[in-house]
């Protein structure tokens, strides 16, 4: 089992330890920090991450800005990579492709959904991330490359 999901699991028993394992991650990778996510799911190939709508996140037109949910996306899908493949193996994003399907307007999640990627093999898989809104509403959907190799 992989470090980062022994981690989660630990701490998500405990209250606060979603909002813990959260700040302990953008930590480690301080940019996933200026959107102050919260991981509420993590499992082999799957993840769940929020965000609250805010000033902070905000564009001119009062909408979540468009890099906030790809911070977000990014965030999931590394995430389930990351408890997802073999524990002697390594990951690195490659790419991404974006979709804006409707201005967000309220907090939102980000589903990374990777339970039909064959995650044994080594080379490239693309892992599709969608976002919604309070009302369930889609509002952005992402395809993460990430390239997978033995360490």
């Amino acid at each position: 089992m992989r470090k980062n999901l022994k981690i989660y699991q630990r701490l998500s028993r405990f209250p606060f330890g979603r909002q813990l394992f959260s700040w302990v991650v953008c930590r480690i990778a301080p940019y996933f920090g200026s959107i102050s996510p919260k991981v509420t799911e993590l499992k082999p190939g799957y993840a769940k991450v929020e965000i609250s709508k805010r000033r902070r996140v905000t564009n001119h037109i009062n909408t979540v800005h468009a890099i906030a949910m790809c911070n977000m996306a990014e965030l999931a899908g590394g995430l389930m990579t990351d408890v997802s493949i073999a524990k002697d193996s390594r990951w690195i994003p490659t790419g991404m492709t974006v979709k804006y399907v409707k201005k967000a307007k309220t907090n939102l999640t980000a589903v990374a959904n990777g339970e039909n990627i064959d995650w044994q093999t080594e080379g490239d898989k693309l892992v599709p991330v969608e976002v919604t809104d309070t009302e369930g509403n889609l509002v952005f959907t992402a395809e993460i490359t990430m390239n997978v190799r033995t360490a």
